[in-house]
């Protein structure tokens, strides 16, 4: 009696082994470093790193290591006072073309990294990281709407074959031109028909038939509600491709949204990737008409004059064949013929049918790809800083329609590998509905996180030696036992949010807190069985048995329940209440197996098949 077979044994060895080796990263911490990286026409080599080192040896600063791979260069340092020195000393020397930011890199052994070994992630107000209060421009998201409207307009009327001499985007507002008021009533019952959320108002000045088109109140609030929900989703799957754990994404207000970033120190990195707007408008040639002349002021009516980034210039139609929204996947890599920087493009549905009636009717003529991306101006006015976005627009490619095709494409004409990259993975993430700023930003240091971390590891300190001491003076041997187990539940709780690369935060210290006292509840609820089978004049040797057997039933009872509460949190929390519900979980999970398996084990080693007068329990 009391003895368990061989393999049970190895199983909760093999499980205490691969325990501790999992939560062993977390012992060895974080270096600080500087992360320097090349932007848009800037190249890491040999002379880069040569570079970081001259600079970092004359200003006296020893790093610890310089890790180099294509796309960074990781400079580990000592301290805290060496990194922003050196952040400050590379900014400085390399200038616009690189990113310098500051970083926390692991230093867990290479050892450890060989078998996925990781430490656990921790959450803004343990590691540090960044929080960001950024606002939807709605006029602009207006504006696209009615460019898109402009597009749609100039299509189905020129279908209907209805006569019409420009229409003009006043921003908010349409202003189609026709030559006749019986045109103007068949263009306003044709535009009633086909977009009844749009308002018509006729306007006349004496020479001209003009048609004003408005969107609705409704169509207006539709179209500011959908780009902040729009921007939210993109924000989302940009923060994805950064690769941050357990992020913060909430809307606030009807034009606001809070991003939290726990863990991130490339603000720079973060800033580029989250409002950035790029995006690809791909457009027809104007080959009937002049370049030169267009440069000289006689733009044609329906066409526009752009640059192309090798300071040539393009006459391009305004009518828009496909825009970044209509992309679905995006891909970076290499032209097989000319070894330069592309991206494979895939459509959607309305995308991929109008590219494929566009290179129909087009086969043998140019398509140009205009890259088109926001930069945020700060301008001091009155002594306070005022933000403005500035719509920088240019061509990348010009290429002839070879073949037609539709939902899948290449687009040439990018500067870098790393340019490439970025717009494959801003087209991936999706286009934002509408440019946003920051309009506020806070930095959490690691100072703070450690004063957190360190508080919250001491109340785990103070709570799970309480706990010792009194299970071990009321239960004394079982008692040490109990201990032991609480012991090998904190490791197996720290190996299992590392090995899933959970978030640990405040809160999932808090619920780490409360597993210790429910681990130790099951254990108290076993040994208080085993005191009452042993005045009821059982034998040592049954007491256990039936401790254990009978105990089982309510100890899951509790567990179960509380494990459901748990999964309702997680499912329907966000942030910290997640990250309470996740420590909470596992840690139901880990004291059900230690508490109940664990103990066993050693109680049976201990006092299994021997003649037992008494217990000490």
């Amino acid at each position: 009696m009391n003895q368990y077979p061989a393999w049970k044994y190895l199983l909760i060895l093999v499980i205490l082994v691969v325990g501790i080796f999992y939560a062993l990263p977390n012992l060895y911490g974080e270096d600080p470093a500087v992360q320097v990286s090349a932007a848009r026409g800037g190249e890491l080599g040999d002379t880069i790193h040569g570079l970081v080192e001259t600079k970092l040896g004359d200003a006296g600063i020893t790093s610890k290591a310089i890790e180099s791979t294509e796309q960074r260069l990781l400079i580990r340092l000592n301290n805290t006072e060496d990194q922003l020195t050196a952040a400050d000393l590379l900014k400085e020397a390399l200038g616009e073309q690189y990113t310098v930011a500051l970083n926390l890199a692991p230093s867990t052994p290479a050892w450890l990294q060989a078998i996925n070994a990781l430490p656990m992630y921790l959450g803004l107000d343990l590691r540090g990281g960044v929080h960001f209060l950024m606002e939807v421009d709605m006029d602009a998201a207006v504006g696209k709407a009615m460019e898109r409207y402009s597009s749609d307009l100039r299509t189905v009327l020129r279908k209907a074959k209805v006569r019409y001499l420009s229409i003009r985007d006043n921003g908010d507002k349409l202003s189609i031109k026709f030559r006749s008021a019986e045109d103007r009533d068949k263009g306003a019952e044709l535009v009633h028909d086909e977009y009844r959320d749009l308002q018509l108002r006729e306007v006349d000045d004496g020479t001209s038939f003009l048609l004003e088109v408005r969107l609705s109140e409704n169509e207006l609030r539709e179209t500011r509600k959908l780009a902040l929900q729009q921007n939210i989703t993109t924000l989302r799957n940009r923060v994805n491709e950064l690769g941050v754990a357990e992020p913060i994404i909430q809307q606030q207000g009807d034009r606001r949204v809070v991003v939290q970033l726990p863990g991130v120190q490339d603000t720079a990195r973060a800033k580029d990737i989250l409002g950035a707007t790029a995006t690809l408008e791909y457009r027809a040639v104007d080959i009937e008409h002049d370049v030169e002349d267009a440069r000289n002021g006689k733009i044609p009516a329906g066409s526009s004059l752009y640059k192309h980034r090798d300071g040539s210039y393009y006459l391009l139609k305004n009518r828009i064949i496909v825009t970044g929204d209509q992309i679905i996947n995006a891909r970076s890599g290499f032209d097989q013929n000319s070894g330069s920087p592309q991206v494979s493009v895939t459509l959607d549905g309305k995308g991929a049918r109008k590219m494929l009636e566009f290179t129909k009717e087009s086969v043998g003529k140019p398509m140009a790809v205009v890259f088109i991306e926001y930069k945020s101006i700060t301008r001091m006015v009155d002594g306070e800083p005022v933000i403005t976005n500035r719509r920088v627009e240019e061509v990348i490619s010009v290429a002839t329609i070879r073949d037609v095709f539709g939902k899948n494409f290449q687009t040439t004409g990018l500067d870098s590998p790393q340019e490439a990259h970025e717009l494959a993975l801003l087209l991936r993430s999706g286009a934002l509905a509408a440019p946003i700023r920051i309009i506020e930003e806070r930095t959490v240091g690691p100072s703070l996180g450690a004063d957190n971390i360190e508080q919250g590891f001491q109340s785990v300190v103070i709570g799970f030696c309480l706990v010792l001491v009194f299970m071990a003076l009321y239960y004394k041997v079982f008692g040490l036992v109990a201990d032991i187990a609480l012991a090998v539940n904190l490791v197996l709780i720290v190996a299992l949010l590392s090995m899933l690369q959970a978030t640990l935060t405040m809160p999932g210290i808090a619920g780490i807190v409360l597993t210790v006292g429910m681990a130790v509840d099951a254990n108290v609820l076993i040994f208080e069985r085993i005191r009452e089978e042993l005045r009821n004049g059982n034998t040592p040797q049954a007491s256990i048995h039936a401790g254990y057997a009978k105990a089982l039933s309510t100890i899951a009872d509790a567990n179960v329940t509380t494990l459901i509460a748990a999964i309702v949190l997680f499912s329907f929390g966000t942030g910290p209440i997640k990250g309470f519900a996740v420590t909470l979980s596992l840690g139901i999970i880990t004291s059900m197996f230690t508490a109940i398996m664990g103990t066993r084990a050693v109680i049976n080693l201990v006092f299994g098949g021997r003649r037992l007068q008494r217990l000490p329990v």
